[in-house]
């Protein structure tokens, strides 16, 4: 198929070091327009890039009848506004995580995407790279025996001014970093959790600085997940079996040639072995599935809409908080 044309509602971080490397080593799309708020920015970077449109409006990307699909990567309480508008235009939308700041929203996303036959996809790109489907697969076959325990820790030091510890912009590190541990646990024994608690460290603004959420799922297999914005550098994911373990390290954000650990027993001394991952571009594999999803007409795996990631994590924020 020709290359989907997409266009970009915002110019962070996460553009700069994702979506833009992402949609360049992609062989299915191509990024076709920019925009910024903030006025002369997007002009900047499509001129860096080599980018055809660039505009000082997202509302503009959408009545760009070229483009085929929208990536919204602005912060957690502008993706409802901007999802909506997308459906409306009929573009396809590739949404950063987490979906939105509330089950309520989320619901109301999906909706809109599927009323407008458009796909919607939750952007956690890990779990497009080849790594994280190898280590699926290797459960799936049982290499490790039955899956009994998942532990998946993400945690880093922030700015104490940073915007992530406002409430009001759907801040916390549960919704920024703990959102990937749940999304782990749910990708690896494929099903959703029966049983969940949750407890945290608060910040005075209100947000979580830390927390542990525990789920079980059926057949008794038991996941934790731990996050936080006030600890070291963490970031890994162990896939624990009757018959043996899967270590993957820097778990959500893997170097450019990454390893898969495996161990293939039980005793202390069965070694790892290690498995050599090809060079891949998370950002490019999660691009191109969406792509394969759109031509397909509905979501492929490992893609998903993330509104039963949302309904996990908002029950483990309302536990933690006493709420529930």
């Amino acid at each position: 198929m020709s290359p989907l044309k997409f266009g970009i509602l915002g110019c962070g971080r996460i553009v700069q070091r994702g979506l833009i490397p992402g949609l360049k080593g992609s062989q299915l799309a191509v990024l076709h327009a920019l925009a910024s708020e903030r006025p002369g920015v997007a002009q900047e970077w499509a001129t860096t890039h080599g980018v055809p449109h660039a505009y000082d409006s997202y509302q503009a990307v959408l009545d760009n009848p070229e483009v085929d699909a929208v990536y919204i990567p602005c912060t957690g309480e502008e993706h409802i506004r901007w999802t909506l508008a997308a459906a409306k235009a009929g573009k396809h939308v590739l949404c950063e995580k987490p979906l939105a700041l509330n089950m309520e929203e989320a619901h109301e996303m999906v909706e809109a995407c599927r009323s407008a036959g458009v796909i919607l996809q939750e952007a956690f790109m890990w779990r497009h790279h080849p790594r994280s489907k190898m280590a699926r697969a290797l459960v799936r076959q049982g290499a490790i025996g039955p899956l009994r325990q998942i532990v998946a820790s993400f945690s880093f030091d922030i700015d104490r001014n940073d915007w992530r510890l406002l409430p009001e912009r759907g801040g916390g590190a549960m919704w920024d970093v703990g959102c990937y541990g749940v999304n782990c646990s749910r990708y690896f024994t494929e099903t959703e959790p029966t049983q969940i608690d949750s407890s945290a460290h608060w910040w005075p603004t209100g947000v979580d600085m830390t927390m542990r959420i525990g789920l079980t799922f059926p057949g008794d297999i038991l996941a934790n997940v731990d996050c936080s914005f006030e600890l070291p550098y963490r970031c890994q994911a162990e896939i624990v079996g009757e018959k043996g373990t899967i270590l993957i390290e820097d778990a959500f954000v893997p170097p450019d040639v990454s390893v898969l650990k495996i161990k293939r027993g039980v005793d202390k001394d069965t070694p790892w072995e290690e498995i050599q991952i090809p060079a891949a571009n998370q950002y490019a594999e999660q691009v191109n599935d969406f792509c394969r999803s759109i031509s397909a007409g509905h979501l492929v795996d490992p893609g998903e809409d993330g509104l039963a990631n949302m309904k996990v994590l908002e029950l483990a924020h309302q536990l933690a908080a006493g709420r529930s």
